[in-house]
């Protein structure tokens, strides 16, 4: 019976992490990049009054009865950019039903245009020239995305880039452009950190 020799302890730690890794990769998707929390609900939906790309000045309530979809973005965020062509199919897709509405973080209207140029279908684009409403309505990330229902209520904010064109993003914006039956708008459930299995 032959010995064998001794492994290195370094060796060892680099050989488990990399089995660890590949373990876990396929795990990770971009919805790993994404915080999904349901909106607090004793927290109303905060005031949003701003001025779109043309001057004109909208609230939140000039969406009541769509569902809303609120981007919060800058043209210098990459993951914010990564998003916009699949927001604009999504805005597409769901037009009449669902509004996906912009809102650029301290830039100007030409920088904001610029960015949504090149895109197949735009979007309202607000102005949030001093922060203030991205303040009020995200955690201090970009992008942040706030899901609000018909009735004007947030229902749930994705903090972090997403997968506007996956099957986790469809769960949380089908259920919006539903109705109960008692008539009422469905909330879309914030999935918890635990998969559940189908």
């Amino acid at each position: 019976m032959t010995s064998r020799p001794p492994i290195d302890a370094a060796y060892r730690r680099r050989t488990v992490a990399a089995m660890l890794g590949a373990m876990l990769m396929p795990a990770f998707s971009a919805s790993a990049l994404s915080r999904i929390q349901p909106w607090p609900a004793k927290k109303a939906a905060p005031a949003l009054a701003l001025a779109d790309l043309e001057g004109r000045s909208a609230t939140l309530s000039a969406w009541r009865g769509q569902a809303v979809l609120l981007n919060f973005w800058a043209s210098w965020c990459e993951p914010c950019v990564a998003e916009m062509a699949q927001l604009s199919h999504l805005a597409a897709r769901h037009a009449g039903r669902l509004a996906v509405v912009g809102v650029n973080y301290k830039e100007s209207g030409e920088t904001a245009r610029r960015r949504l140029s090149g895109l197949p279908f735009a979007f309202t684009t607000l102005l949030d020239r001093n922060g203030s409403a991205f303040k009020l309505w995200t955690q201090g990330v970009l992008p942040t995305s706030v899901l609000v229902d018909s009735s004007g209520q947030p229902r749930v904010s994705v903090a972090g880039e997403m997968d506007w064109s996956g099957a986790e993003a469809a769960a949380l914006i089908e259920p919006l452009l539903a109705r109960c039956a008692t008539g009422s708008p469905c909330a879309p459930r914030a999935p918890n950190s635990s998969k559940e299995t189908s």
